[in-house]
């Protein structure tokens, strides 16, 4: 089942603190805990406050021992979503360059990040931006990144923003905005719960809550600049247990598994089709009847009863989460 909603690109909509937790929001900036680790979990990379106008990024070990430092003039911190996880944000999968975000947030104008070589510990750039932007996403070469813009800074509206792409070989950012081509919508609202990354870097899932409740995944393809959003089944007991929610990759990145924190799937998302499928959602009656009107009349009643069974068990499962059950 394929089930694809207007969209642009990520979404965002939260306003950015340091280092507190905004506890509804998707996107603030964090500094010290457990910062951003590379992709092979060797070491962590750890911006801290340095007095009351500089930063400290750390780079630690998996003993947790300090394996260096540099100072950075300003205050600095990693784009965090959901209940504030880092892990990937801001680092490229080749693991040479890491992007931060101002603490001063995308209300402070201008809206700041900086570009830093972690390999060879130097500032390679910073990047002030006139309007209120946070950082998204990174390609995995750190050739592009990719930014959420708020349309209405001015009055403090974070729930109509679209994405926007910067190039970074060029120290540009870069005209329209990153977009769904099948769909017509100007602008995209939702609240990020979770996401998870393709091996190589290029896609990043992002599992989203609309303000109305209902959830969809957002994949963005950080190489081509292209975005796709996938609707979700929805109901007042999944809604509500989202945050228990979990996205990971199976079958060689082909296939986009969406389950609870307990280890319970929820369900499937075929990577490119988009299509929805199930764990064990076998049809378990065979094709008859007398003749095709008798198959299907059958066919129907088994489909509906058989996703009436799915939904009750997902909304148990959703309860459950929630400690309901």
């Amino acid at each position: 089942m394929r089930r694809l909603s207007l969209c642009l690109a990520a979404a965002a909509g939260a306003l950015v603190l340091a280092p507190a937790a905004l506890a509804d929001g998707p996107q603030f900036v964090t500094q010290g805990g457990a910062g951003v680790a590379t992709h092979d979990g060797k070491f962590h990379y750890v911006p801290v406050p340095e007095g009351t106008t500089g930063t400290l990024l750390e780079k630690i070990d998996s003993r947790g021992q300090l394996y260096w430092w540099m100072h950075l003039n300003g205050s600095w911190g990693i784009a965090s979503i959901g209940n504030g996880s880092t892990i990937g944000q801001g680092l490229s999968r080749d693991g040479r360059t890491l992007v931060l975000e101002s603490t001063g947030g995308p209300f402070a104008s201008p809206s700041r990040f900086v570009v830093v070589d972690v390999r060879r510990m130097r500032v390679l750039r910073t990047i002030d931006l006139e309007g209120a932007f946070s950082f998204d996403a990174l390609s995995p070469g750190a050739s592009r990144m990719y930014l959420i813009q708020y349309r209405y800074a001015s009055s403090g509206d974070v729930s109509d923003y679209i994405v926007r792409g910067y190039d970074l070989r060029t120290n540009r950012l870069l005209p329209g905005k990153i977009a769904d081509r099948r769909e017509h919508e100007d602008s995209m609202a939702g609240y990020a719960q979770t996401r998870t990354t393709s091996a190589d870097g290029r896609w990043v899932y992002t599992l989203y809550q609309k303000p109305s409740g209902e959830p969809f995944v957002h994949a963005l393809d950080t190489v081509r600049g292209a975005a796709y959003c996938i609707d979700l089944p929805s109901s007042p007991s999944t809604n509500q247990a989202l945050y228990n929610v979990v996205l990971s990759l199976r079958n060689r990145d082909r296939t986009l598994a969406v389950h609870w924190r307990s280890g319970r799937p929820w369900l499937r998302v075929a990577v490119g089709s988009w299509d929805i499928s199930y764990p064990s959602a076998g049809f378990p009656w065979a094709w008859t009847g007398a003749g095709i009107g008798g198959g299907l009349v059958l066919l129907s009643a088994g489909a509906l009863l058989l996703w009436r069974r799915r939904d009750e068990k997902v909304q148990e499962h959703a309860r459950q989460e929630l400690g309901l059950a």
